[in-house]
């Protein structure tokens, strides 16, 4: 396992690190036995970077990972959570219920600081909440120690391009913005750099969109999006490979992106992803696969205010 800086936070991470959101039961019901041996394996594979939210599975993640981490050393992994978002249309980034929202993750998570700590979707309230009360709370907890370094995410890279140059964050979630059918997040690097901006890159499979399962309802795709890249999925199947493989290795092969999450609850399944880390690309197979997705290239959808979105 490779690791990297994550900008300015000097924390190295791992190229391939673990996104919990699976831990939620959020994709497919899941066995906590199995979703706790997921996060022991993924330390073990050299994983040292997981990330979760209260969200996932209305806190159900966070009680898994807080299960499975309990008794693993403080000093094995690095540790985010959010606050700010609880439900599909839940959202309160007031200062007090931020402050309220971390005491109960810290308890849920059987820890007694976070990492990095971010503000979840702030794409979907107004502006003025983030500038006024959200990020003073987040600048507040790191005066405390509580949390080392805070971190914003959402899904247009708009929101950032407005948000970053008017506060002070250390880290960003991307997701969906650097995989085999986008790689749209490209265009923000100049910014994050001048800025010392750490980056996480989320959702190397865009969110199950590359897979020959094909994607969830409630994947706000649309549906040439959703057909070409499972026509690409069944294309390296038809080849004896799997795009989860090529997606992964292109989405860390990126040294100016720090560290990229991958979420499941099957132990086997992070073990895979891990070493395919080490492996080289089949840069062949990554061509004709770029060839099929060059039609929907950085094609993206809507989500949250107007504002964050008026180049889609």
């Amino acid at each position: 396992m490779k690791y990297r800086k994550l900008g300015k936070t000097g924390l190295d991470v791992s190229v391939l690190s673990f996104g919990a959101s699976s831990l939620g039961s959020v994709f497919h019901q899941t066995v906590d036995s199995e979703a706790i041996k997921t996060v022991h394996a993924a330390i073990d594979s050299g994983i040292n970077y997981i990330d979760v939210s209260p969200y996932y599975g209305l806190t159900k993640a966070e009680s898994v990972l807080g299960k499975a981490i309990q008794d693993i050393s403080r000093d094995k992994f690095l540790l985010s959570t959010k606050v700010g978002r609880y439900g599909e249309n839940v959202f309160d980034f007031t200062a007090k219920r931020i402050v309220a929202s971390l005491e109960e993750s810290l308890v849920r998570l059987n820890t007694d600081y976070i990492d990095l700590l971010f503000l979840h979707d702030i794409e979907f309230v107004p502006a003025e909440i983030i500038f006024e009360e959200a990020v003073p709370a987040l600048q507040q907890l790191k005066a405390e120690g509580k949390i080392r370094y805070t971190g914003i995410c959402g899904l247009p890279l708009e929101l950032f391009e407005f948000i970053l140059p008017k506060v002070d964050v250390d880290a960003i979630i991307s997701y969906c913005h650097y995989s085999l059918n986008d790689t749209s997040l490209l265009s923000l690097l100049p910014l994050l750099k001048s800025l010392g901006t750490g980056l996480v890159n989320a959702s190397p499979l865009s969110m199950g969109l590359l897979s020959t399962r094909g994607t969830p309802d409630w994947h706000p795709a649309s549906q040439e999006l959703k057909a070409t890249c499972k026509l690409a999925a069944h294309f390296c199947e038809s080849q004896g490979a799997d795009i989860a493989k090529l997606a992964v290795q292109f989405s860390i092969a990126n040294e100016m992106i720090p560290t990229t999450l991958v979420s499941t609850a099957n132990p086997a399944n992070i073990v895979n992803n891990a070493n395919w880390t080490d492996e080289p690309i089949d840069e062949e197979l990554l061509k004709k696969v770029q060839e099929i997705l060059a039609p929907i290239r950085n094609e993206t959808w809507v989500s949250g205010r107007a504002e964050y979105n008026r180049n889609i």
